[in-house]
């Protein structure tokens, strides 16, 4: 949009327009973003929605949901990683749960022998958030599946992609490099929550936001590639549709869960919703699409699913989406978004430069 709207005008606007959505207010922004297929995507994506009452048990119950799916992608190849979202290394209620792990290695036991890595590069230090959250108890639970944890950052191998900075200029980031390794079969554990730059974050945002590292533990000069996604909104979804670019071709399974989600001022700081649900599917878009629908939020809105869906990455539309389980309708929360959600529905409005005449 050419210029910021106040909240009053925002809320006056949407007071004044149809629903589009199913949250508490209006779920129609100010300009629509009309997505335009670069290379369609016409597959039948899979995707497994559950409701339970013990987190570990919903987990398991999600994959079993898909093991059709699952099964033929997991034996081409030679270990699995596993990639939690520990945006803080403090807060539980932001980051992958123990029990979210016990789930995915349960399902796992059963058909691989290991090796399973448990893969993060955190903001913070990733060897903490580990401690804190008691993940070297799950290793030693499930020793024959030989789990290891590794901090990214600390393990520094990386490839160099470019992207665009806050001006549009081209600037290099770099890539833990185990997450772009074809002989790894990687999941993303995610987690539903609300986000202060792009709405929602699920399982295509761990992983293009996880993968991006930053200094060793102690070492100096600090820096950290992750704050180059952080310019702006536009900025930042478009990057993340070309990080995942990168990535897509080495996904394996995207977990959700939503046993606990997070509401308001994610993904840190928000408050829980008992949601007790689980999702997951081998196509990240089609499982986020599903994450998005239950969460309560207009699907039109988040940017960077739109543009993956736009360049073929899976399937983001509805129609096309096949769910074992539980029906959207059933299931579905109204997550109260972040406090900054009129900053973030900028990326859909016009750029305010104008451009020079030609000729």
């Amino acid at each position: 949009m050419a210029e910021r709207i106040s909240r009053r005008g925002f809320l006056g606007w949407t007071a004044a327009a149809p629903l589009a959505g199913p949250v508490a207010f209006a779920q129609q922004a100010p300009a629509r973003y009309e997505p335009q297929l670069v290379y369609p995507c016409e597959r039948l994506a899979v995707v497994s929605l559950v409701r339970g009452q013990e987190r570990r048990k919903l987990i398991h119950d999600a994959l079993e949901a898909i093991d059709d799916q699952i099964r033929p992608l997991l034996k081409r190849k030679k270990y699995v990683v596993i990639k939690p979202n520990n945006v803080s290394t403090v807060n539980q209620l932001a980051s992958t749960h123990a029990d979210t792990l016990r789930g995915i290695l349960d399902y796992l036991a059963r058909r691989t022998k290991g090796p399973v890595v448990i893969a993060e590069s955190s903001a913070g230090e990733t060897m903490e958030g580990y401690h804190n959250f008691k993940y070297p108890e799950v290793a030693r639970e499930f020793r024959s599946l030989k789990v290891s944890l590794v901090d990214l950052n600390e393990e520094a191998k990386y490839e160099v992609i470019p992207l665009l900075s806050p001006d549009l200029h081209v600037q290099p980031v770099r890539l833990a490099a185990r997450l772009l390794d074809p002989d790894a079969f990687i999941i993303s554990a995610g987690i539903l929550k609300t986000h202060n730059t792009v709405i929602a974050t699920l399982s295509v945002k761990n992983m293009t936001l996880g993968a991006p590292l930053r200094n060793r533990p102690k070492e100096t000069p600090r820096w950290n590639d992750k704050r180059k996604y952080h310019g702006g909104v536009r900025q930042t979804h478009y990057n993340m549709m070309l990080t995942a670019q990168k990535m897509a071709p080495y996904w394996g399974l995207a977990v959700l869960d939503g046993f606990e989600g997070m509401e308001g001022n994610g993904p840190s700081s928000g408050t829980p919703v008992p949601h007790r649900i689980a999702i997951a599917s081998t196509d990240f878009i089609a499982a986020d699409r599903v994450g998005v629908e239950v969460m309560g939020i207009d699907a039109n809105w988040m940017g960077y699913l739109l543009y993956c869906w736009q360049v073929g990455l899976g399937q983001y539309d509805l129609a096309k989406i096949a769910i074992r389980g539980e029906a959207i309708a059933s299931v579905r929360r109204n997550y109260r978004l972040h406090r900054d959600i009129e900053r973030e529905l900028q990326w859909m409005g016009p750029l305010t430069e104008v451009p020079p005449r030609l000729g």
